[in-house]
């Protein structure tokens, strides 16, 4: 190897280097560490796969994919499987592998999808950090069908600096997921100990108010007091379930129950499935039912509501019901309010499908149906 390849090499590892050390969002890093790449190694194409422990994949980041490749929002590069993956899960590629033919690439020539450019293989890299996994850094160029032994080593150097970045990424996300729990947890006992004494020491002045007046107009008022002090007590009771929902520790099923009682919703539950869930969709959905025993409470009409959690085949259905009010607008092409495009939100966020289902003077249902993968666990 050349002098001048050589100080090529160690350049570019230090630009990419500087790169992965300033970066903090995922998708952004692996996008930008793949283009910087390609351009110092002069190669065309290179895609990068992340793979949980189940063996499912997801394409984070490509860069001049063939055409035959990017055809149906990427649907060749999203679905199916092939060699590299193969290889990657039974445990067989565990350094950089010089050549593999690409399936994808032979299924894009017989059905015909598109030009691929005369990319017909690719080298393949697994993204690890010690003896934790990631997944994949492929790259590619046309004609290409050998990798040197430097080029392979250049390459598991970059994929190596990929796979601690992003193990050092998850572990800042999981370090502000815990302070925005310990955040929540203060301000609820702050409101606790000030905000929910103050309410309550209003409520008891106005009820032994009444006592010292014979005034019916006086009383009336006081009586008026008391109840609204007794209202916002019940509000702030809520509150504070929301920002610290003491009871989640036991259970979704659980929390949500007490949480009916606090509202004063009565809650028929039938759960069908283990409910074993990973703590970021619990949480989700203990903040979806929140909402939706809320609106039970303020604009169905009705105490009363259904709870049903099915867990089967990696997903979770979750669905609310009542009989009350309903609205007549169609939800499938208008959600009414912020509290309803607030579940939808959290639903998707989490990659799952929210409907609603409601009608003038027959209730509303709300179901979220969520993937759950069992590496989510924490």
């Amino acid at each position: 190897m050349g002098e001048d390849q050589r100080v090529q090499e160690l350049r570019a590892l230090k630009i990419i280097a500087e790169a992965l050390n300033q970066a903090n969002d995922q998708k952004t890093m692996l996008n930008g560490v793949l283009e910087e790449l390609l351009r110092v190694t002069g190669l065309q194409a290179g895609w990068i796969y992340l793979i949980d422990e189940n063996g499912s994949y997801t394409l984070a980041a490509d860069h001049h994919l063939p055409e035959a490749l990017v055809g149906n929002n990427k649907k060749p590069m999203c679905k199916g499987g092939c060699w590299c993956l193969d290889q990657y899960k039974d445990g067989r590629l565990k350094r950089a592998s010089n050549i593999i033919e690409c399936k994808r690439l032979e299924d894009a020539i017989k059905f015909k999808w598109g030009n691929t450019d005369d990319i017909t293989h690719h080298a393949t890299v697994p993204l690890r950090a010690g003896e934790e996994k990631f997944g994949l850094l492929n790259v590619a160029s046309p004609n290409k069908t050998y990798f040197s032994d430097t080029e392979l080593a250049l390459l598991e150097s970059v994929a190596f600096q990929i796979g601690t970045t992003l193990k050092r990424i998850r572990l800042a996300e999981n370090e502000q997921h815990l302070l925005v729990i310990a955040e929540r947890n203060r301000l609820a006992r702050d409101l606790h100990d000030s905000v929910n004494q103050l309410l309550f020491s209003l409520m008891l002045t106005a009820r032994g108010t009444k006592e010292l007046t014979e005034d019916p107009q006086i009383k009336e008022m006081l009586s008026y007091m008391q109840e609204l002090s007794q209202e916002a007590l019940s509000e702030m009771r809520a509150l504070i379930w929301q920002l610290r929902p003491q009871g989640l520790e036991n259970g979704l099923v659980s929390a949500l129950m007490n949480y009916g009682k606090v509202l004063g919703v009565e809650i028929d539950c039938e759960v069908k499935g283990v409910v074993d869930l990973p703590s970021h969709i619990e949480e989700c959905l203990w903040r979806i039912g929140q909402e939706a025993f809320n609106n039970c409470k303020k604009h169905a009409g009705t105490r009363e509501a259904m709870l049903r959690i099915e867990i089967e085949n990696k997903s979770v259905v979750f669905e609310i019901e009542d009989f009350g009010a309903g609205f007549s607008v169609d939800p499938s092409e208008f959600i009414p309010s912020l509290g309803l495009s607030s579940m939808k939100e959290r639903t998707e966020a989490f990659g799952g499908i929210f409907t609603i289902d409601s009608r003038l003077g027959q209730g509303t249902k709300i179901r979220i149906e969520m993937p759950v993968k069992k590496e989510e666990k924490q």
